[in-house]
């Protein structure tokens, strides 16, 4: 096998296994990691294609874990704003060349990391009153990046926490919204040719067995690790991934 080949091989395996583990409830911060992972060994277009179907394997899980727990209202205000998202996305992902999609994908990472940063002191300063219009905007902005990186959490995160739900219903509306967004970003994604089928299918015989392990072993470890530690490993890890794709 050439050396390029297994390369790929062992990147792919170790994305899928940190998909698992984010969905299996180390959180969305691991997820961040996966696009930039990924783009290191294929263009970042074709690194965002090969992602998806991997996230919408593993949805299936996290939506199974929490089946019912979710508040569906919260769910469809979101959505309208996330189909304008993924269009004004998948728009900027057709008309760019592929090396300021490499830059766009470092500045968005970055932009991730220092939001994960401050989140407590943006969250604790926000004085909120519910109106419709902010899960428009919430959902327009996590659509536009997940589209073009699979990192749409924050926003989301930051509305849904604004709306004093019990840690069981926001993970579950939280997944379940997921769920539905990356079957959303299917069509655009095939407009956009994002999909290769050959390479998909050649790496199912990774993906299928290591993402279930990896969600598994994610349940065991989010009530045994410290989170803090585990998210200050993962922030300096985001931080070094997205200048490495700004400036290399």
């Amino acid at each position: 096998m050439p050396q390029d080949q297994m390369i790929f091989i062992i990147v792919t395996a170790f994305v899928a296994f940190i998909i698992g583990l984010s969905k299996g409830g180390l959180g969305g911060m691991l997820g961040a990691l996966i696009t930039p992972l990924m783009s290191f060994v294929v263009p970042v277009d074709q690194a965002i294609g090969l992602i998806l179907p991997i996230l919408m394997y593993a949805d299936l899980f996290a939506v199974a874990f929490h089946w019912g727990h979710w508040n569906l209202r919260l769910v469809l205000l979101l959505l309208p704003g996330a189909i304008t998202g993924i269009i004004v996305g998948t728009l900027f992902i057709t008309n760019v060349p592929t090396d300021i999609l490499r830059t766009g994908l470092g500045v968005i990472i970055l932009l991730f990391a220092i939001y994960k940063l401050f989140e407590n002191r943006i969250v604790g300063s926000i004085q909120y009153q519910s109106q419709g219009w902010h899960g428009l905007l919430a959902g327009t902005i996590t659509g536009f990046s997940s589209t073009l990186a699979h990192t749409g959490g924050p926003p989301v995160s930051i509305y849904l926490l604004m709306q004093d739900l019990s840690p069981q219903v926001f993970v579950a509306t939280s997944a379940l919204f997921f769920f539905i967004l990356n079957w959303l970003k299917v069509p655009f994604y095939m407009y956009a040719q994002l999909f290769d089928v050959q390479r998909l299918l050649g790496i199912a015989w990774i993906v299928l067995p290591i993402v279930p392990l990896g969600v598994w072993i994610g349940k065991w470890a989010a009530v045994r690790f410290k989170k803090q530690t585990f998210e200050k490993v993962i922030l300096v890890l985001l931080v070094i991934s997205s200048l490495i794709l700004i400036f290399l």
